[in-house]
């Protein structure tokens, strides 16, 4: 009897997965998972060759579980205005997801995986104007200036995503990993 069972449950399983992988397109969800949630996202980053900061923000997105793909751009405005980027939300590079989302500037990765996990409707992505010191890939010794994280809307307005008062509050867990 304990073997009917058994075999029962591996075959019942073996069913389960067979349905779940018909009925659903793993590549697409797959695409829509978090690094928090154990999938890689993949950022498409466009920065100058020369940029040492980019190469850091680069770094930081890496170390917290994202994977990039880097295109050096002779042309970066072509790219922000292919993304609708208007010039004062603009920085030194620009990140795209494979939804089409942009991340502009020296983001902290937490706040793409946040915005990730439930993009907001009529959202194109999210910005940090500028070069703000202290921010990811823009450290210089312990110096910190605060800076907003804003949500950019595909109307051309924004909103206040996050603001960052500290340095320890880029990183999840306070700490730079």
């Amino acid at each position: 009897m304990q073997y009917l069972l058994k075999s029962f449950s591996n075959i019942s399983l073996a069913i389960f997965l067979m349905g779940m992988a018909a009925c659903s397109d793993a590549s697409k969800i797959a695409e829509e998972l978090t690094p928090r949630q154990g999938s890689v996202v993949t950022l498409d980053v466009y920065k100058s060759a020369t940029c040492g900061c980019c190469t850091k923000w680069v770094d930081h997105i890496q170390l917290d579980g994202f994977s990039a793909n880097i295109h050096h751009s002779a042309d970066l405005n072509a790219i922000k205005n292919k993304y609708n980027i208007a010039p004062k939300y603009q920085s030194c590079h620009t990140a795209v997801s494979s939804q089409g989302y942009v991340f502009e500037g020296h983001i902290p990765s937490r706040f793409i995986s946040q915005f990730l996990e439930n993009p907001p409707n009529g959202s194109l992505g999210l910005s940090v104007p500028g070069m703000p010191m202290g921010s990811p890939g823009m450290e210089v010794g312990g110096r910190f200036m605060p800076y907003q994280v804003l949500l950019l809307k595909e109307n051309g307005s924004t909103e206040v995503f996050a603001v960052v008062d500290t340095a320890e509050e880029q990183y999840n867990n306070g700490q730079r990993p």
